[in-house]
């Protein structure tokens, strides 16, 4: 039987056993598979080599001369260097004692000799998979870290200036932009590794006992679970569990609604029709189980892939923003990319009631001092939120005439007083209650860009205030 499995690019395997015709069987099998092996005979050579370049999945015998398996793995999860290294257990013992052992002392999965090609390659690869997305996980809790450590140390220093004033109602919504796809993080890995633990050393024989058919009705529920693209609410997952319900029930079908309620789950809404023999079988719940397993294990797998993404974003966006550089000089910028960080940092406020409209035009990067201008940025998407009192549309537009880039921020907010307008850019002034505010924003605002040589001008009536920046193009 060929193997379907994905051939993972030079992982480094280290396999220990101390039976030549075990090291070769194995060592060939994954060397064919593009593996990297080390095959090593016993267990003291087992514990120097992986010290010296630490593999990333081990193989390793029970029953071996001088030191068993147990101790070997033991000594790797008491290393500092190799404590994170998965270790799979491959012995002809299968008595529960001593699997129980085996993952008491650290083993992550045991595969009992004679073995099956096929288990053993799925086994590696799903582990190989798990290892990564926990080293994925582990870099995205750095570069948080190294972020909420940048910002600390920039705090000092911004608490004394409008822009800390602006940040620090940011803090909460950013925590709770990261608190969120790390939740889904955590979960998702729980749920593989359940996956692992529960099910997959259970699943080639239950593979190989069923029928040609019945397997290819679980790999055609499979590619439906794991191809469908379009969300729906919990109200229409409801609706089509009914609808489901209704048609199998009138094709005779037992079990109806638990094979509805599954079928949703896996993201299967509709035309069922080719699996109606199917759940008439004997087979149907071991296929339909089997199948929402590895769907589940997919998701999983996705939902991990999008919450480093939105973290990643948040990430990025806060390190940008934090990021101050101290050259006298102009650099080269993206005037979008400055807006699009303070969005992003904003994010939590805007999406409860805050609908964004965004004018772009083709505008050239401009030399500038990027720091400056996001403090620009900031102070006005800020102003305009708190104008709209968090519920209104914010409309931001920018173009480029001839040589000037200008750039204005809408919002229907309540609007400024005519008597006021003329006030709101000098120093001390603020229309805030005591507390909300310095009065220093707009002055800020007005130094920075006259500091680009440019101008900033509002126009406010009930509804409608508009600033709008121009800054010239070199």
């Amino acid at each position: 039987m060929t193997s379907t499995l994905p051939i993972t690019n030079r992982a480094n395997i280290l396999v220990v056993d101390d039976t030549p015709e075990n090291l070769r069987l194995l060592t060939g099998i994954l060397s064919e598979k593009g593996y990297q092996v080390r095959p090593v005979p016993n267990g003291k050579l087992a514990l120097s080599a992986a010290q010296k370049i630490p593999p990333d999945l081990v193989l390793l015998d029970i029953m071996m001369p001088e030191m068993d398996g147990y101790q070997v793995c033991q000594q790797l999860k008491a290393s500092e260097i190799t404590k994170d290294i998965p270790v799979i257990f491959i012995s002809a013992i299968n008595d529960v004692l001593d699997k129980v052992k085996a993952f008491a002392v650290g083993g992550v999965d045991f595969i009992t000799k004679p073995f099956q090609v096929e288990e053993v390659l799925a086994r590696i690869e799903t582990h190989l998979k798990i290892c990564s997305l926990q080293q994925t996980l582990q870099e995205k809790n750095q570069d948080l870290a190294t972020a909420l450590h940048q910002l600390q140390a920039t705090q000092e220093h911004l608490i004394q200036s409008e822009k800390m004033a602006a940040l620090g109602q940011l803090i909460a919504g950013i925590a709770h932009e990261i608190n969120t796809p790390l939740g889904i993080i955590g979960s998702s890995v729980n749920n593989i590794a359940n996956f692992s633990d529960e099910f997959l050393e259970k699943f080639p024989e239950i593979y190989q006992q069923l029928s040609d058919e019945s397997k290819a009705y679980f790999l055609a529920l499979l590619y439906r679970a794991t191809h469908q693209e379009v969300l729906f609410t919990s109200r229409e997952k409801r609706k089509f569990k009914q609808q489901l319900a209704a048609e199998l029930m009138a094709e005779s079908v037992e079990n109806y609604e638990e094979i509805a309620d599954t079928l949703v789950d896996m993201e299967i809404y509709e035309k069922i029709e080719e699996f109606l023999p199917l759940f008439k079988s004997p087979d149907w719940e071991v296929v339909l189980n089997s199948a929402y397993q590895f769907a589940s294990f997919k998701k999983s797998i996705s939902l991990i892939q999008r919450a480093t993404a939105k973290s990643g974003k948040v990430v990025f966006a806060l390190k940008t923003y934090a990021h101050f550089d101290s050259k006298l000089e102009k650099v080269q910028a993206d005037l979008h990319d400055g807006i699009e960080t303070v969005l992003t940092l904003y994010q939590n406020q805007l999406k409860h009631g805050i609908e964004i409209v965004k004018n772009y035009g083709d505008l050239p990067q401009i030399m500038c001092y990027p720091d400056d201008l996001n403090q620009v940025w900031t102070n006005l998407v800020h102003n305009a939120l708190q104008a709209m009192d968090y519920k209104g549309i914010l409309t931001i537009e920018t173009r480029q005439q001839e040589a000037t880039i200008f750039l204005k921020f809408t919002d229907n907010g309540k609007g400024i007083p005519s008597e006021v307008i003329p006030k709101i850019f000098q120093p001390f002034f603020t229309t805030k209650a005591a507390g909300e505010g310095s009065g220093l924003g707009l002055d800020i605002v007005r130094k920075i860009v006259e500091k680009h040589e440019g101008t900033i001008a509002v126009d406010s009536v009930p509804g409608q205030t508009t600033f709008t920046v121009s800054l010239p193009i070199y």
